[in-house]
């Protein structure tokens, strides 16, 4: 197979994704909130509107993913995760002074010597990857802050209780618009033993260290599993090729360090899922950003949120060989069995990011005979699932459904998938935190009571 630009791939992927009725521009969102917001909410908070922001935006019905106002398919054909990681961080797209001061950051902050040697002391190769790179995180926290020191402990005097926090929105039927106590500004004490440690855990620093140093240790993680040591990044290489490199000992070639930048590109943020809400509600209380990517990572290990990409190849390779599709189709229909890697909670048109990578997958896996079968059985099951659930329900390929087969075509384990959204995801998770903690406001939902009430304590030898 004659191997295309993948510019090109995703320019055309660009012109499908603007085929039909859902991809007029839209700026019916672009509103003033004005608190108390009312919206309708399902369980699970299902369209509860928590806060405002300036850095993503999905319109599910259209197919439409926005970073900072920048189109995705704009962003992927043309820009880095490094040029991204800074959009979402700082708000606008970087001089090239700035980006260069940005890279050398990164640089320096993805050489994470003291955190592995520490992470080595551990059971990795028994440990599930993303449990790794969690506690990887928190070693992270502990080498290169004072947080862990007993003199790093907060002022409790600022503090408030979080019952009388909450005490106004539980006043009907609004509530009082502002709390009565709130934190304005977080104060941060630094011990006088902390003199060598230069990260506070707070600033935007601590989000680059930590948008770098997930990626060194995420690349770790896979080495380790595999009995072999953690490879040094190599300061020459960009952010994407370094990763590849890091995690599998070979240096990429032009195409693979290229479709590394766009899928990191196509997972560094995607509204208010389950991650950046948990990320954002731990942030909240004023507890530090290494601690609230945890909650992320936490968040994204359960199956509902990340590692769908995995259940996607382990069903393609059940189904076998291409000529497998329509029969097994037709037999998970009768029995209304879901898909993995089809239908999304936000999106009822095509998910962007299914359009970049599916022709990126076929290209890479075209040379391999056992994975291009694969792409083939993926292809043909998208046609009926788009042919029929499709135009029945707005069931249509989500980002999971290729993602794995790209990963695959890289040469990475199926168990790295998962980490390597978080790898990416980190770079959106602590841009919302950034911003958030700017108007900081404790995240405090209500749940409603549907128990008993009048019930009279029996003692337990009368039970």
């Amino acid at each position: 197979m004659k191997k295309r630009s993948i510019t090109k791939l995703i320019n055309e992927a660009a012109k499908k994704s603007k085929v039909g009725k859902y991809n007029k521009e839209d700026t019916s969102h672009k509103r003033k909130i004005d608190w108390p917001v009312d919206c309708n909410i399902g369980p699970g908070l299902e369209g509860a509107i928590a806060c405002e922001t300036k850095i993503g935006y999905i319109n599910g019905s259209r197919g439409q993913m926005i970073y900072r106002g920048y189109d995705i398919f704009d962003l992927a054909a043309n820009s880095t995760y490094e040029e991204v990681s800074y959009l979402l961080l700082y708000g606008n797209m970087p001089t090239i002074k700035q980006l260069e001061i940005y890279k050398n950051k990164m640089i320096k902050y993805r050489t994470i010597p003291n955190t592995l040697r520490n992470l080595l002391g551990f059971p990795i190769e028994d440990m599930h990857p993303m449990a790794a790179l969690r506690l990887g995180t928190n070693l992270m926290r502990h080498r290169l802050t004072w947080r862990d020191s007993d003199s790093a402990k907060p002022d409790f005097t600022e503090a408030i209780a979080s019952d009388e926090d909450s005490i106004p929105m539980e006043t009907q039927p609004y509530g009082e618009k502002h709390a009565k106590y709130e934190f304005k500004k977080q104060k941060t004490g630094r011990p006088a033993d902390a003199n060598k440690i230069t990260d506070d855990a707070i600033s935007r620093d601590t989000c680059i260290r930590l948008t770098s140093g997930l990626a060194t240790l995420a690349a770790a993680i896979a080495r380790i599993r595999e009995d072999k040591l953690p490879i040094d990044p190599d300061p020459e290489l960009s952010h994407a090729a370094n990763f590849i490199y890091m995690m599998t000992g070979k240096k990429p070639n032009k195409e693979e360090e290229r479709v590394m930048d766009v899928c990191l590109i196509l997972h560094a943020d995607h509204g208010m899922n389950a991650s950046t809400f948990a990320s954002l509600v731990v942030a909240s209380t004023l507890s530090d950003i290494y601690l609230s990517i945890g909650a992320g990572i936490a968040a994204l290990s359960g199956p509902l949120h990340g590692g769908a990409n995995e259940a996607v190849i382990k069903t393609l390779e059940t189904i076998g060989p291409v000529e497998n599709v329509d029969a097994w189709f037709a037999k998970t229909r009768s029995k209304k069995t879901k898909i993995p890697g089809f239908g999304h909670r936000v999106y009822k048109a095509y998910d962007p990011r299914a359009l970049i990578l599916a022709p990126l997958a076929k290209q890479l896996t075209a040379d391999t005979h056992e994975e291009g079968s694969v792409f083939d059985t993926a292809n043909r099951l998208e046609e009926l699932v788009v042919s029929t659930l499709g135009k029945e329900k707005g069931i249509f390929p989500n980002v999971d459904f290729y993602s794995g087969l790209v990963y695959r075509g890289l040469g990475i384990p199926d168990a790295m998938f998962t980490p390597i959204f978080a790898v990416s995801r980190v770079a959106g998770w602590t841009a919302r935190i950034d911003e958030y903690l700017q108007n900081n406001r404790i995240f405090r939902p209500r749940a409603a009571y549907t128990g008993d009430f009048g019930n009279k304590y029996v003692p337990i030898k009368k039970r």
